[in-house]
């Protein structure tokens, strides 16, 4: 288990995702790092947990974001703290950064995959009318010519 550290000297912070959840049930803390310039002995520490994440979309299709906004601008205004590429897109989708370009690839991705979807449902079901049409013009064509 990380533990809640303060040391004296920490360097430069850095916010990032730390996973505490399980192997099919991930739940993400946004914490604060001390700098990894300080060694193996600061590795895995926390300095303040500033938020959560939990990227498994609820009943309601929400995936739950809570961020401390006053503690996340003291450490990233006046401590200057490094934060990583998925805090980033955190903040930016909550708005405090603007949109992180990342999350604007993802949306153009997730609409391409969901037109290729929508297209391989329409030609199903093409091709399942076709085939209907062709057992009915068969059915017809044994009715109307009897041996």
């Amino acid at each position: 288990m990380r533990k809640l550290v303060i040391p004296k000297y920490y360097g430069r912070p850095s916010i990032g995702l730390a996973l505490f959840g399980c192997t099919n049930r991930p739940f993400y803390h946004v914490c604060v790092f001390p700098d990894r310039a300080l060694g193996r002995r600061y590795e895995g520490n926390i300095l303040e947990q500033v938020g959560t994440f939990d990227p498994l979309p609820n009943q309601k299709n929400e995936k739950l974001v809570a961020l401390n906004f006053g503690r996340l601008k003291y450490w990233i205004g006046e401590r200057n703290a490094h934060i990583s590429v998925p805090v980033l897109e955190l903040l930016g989708l909550s708005g405090l950064f603007p949109i992180h370009p990342k999350s604007f690839i993802r949306a153009k991705d997730n609409r391409a995959l969901i037109a290729d979807q929508q297209l391989k449902v329409a030609a199903e079901a093409a091709e399942a009318e076709k085939v209907a049409q062709e057992q009915a013009s068969t059915g017809a064509a044994a009715t109307s010519h009897p041996q």
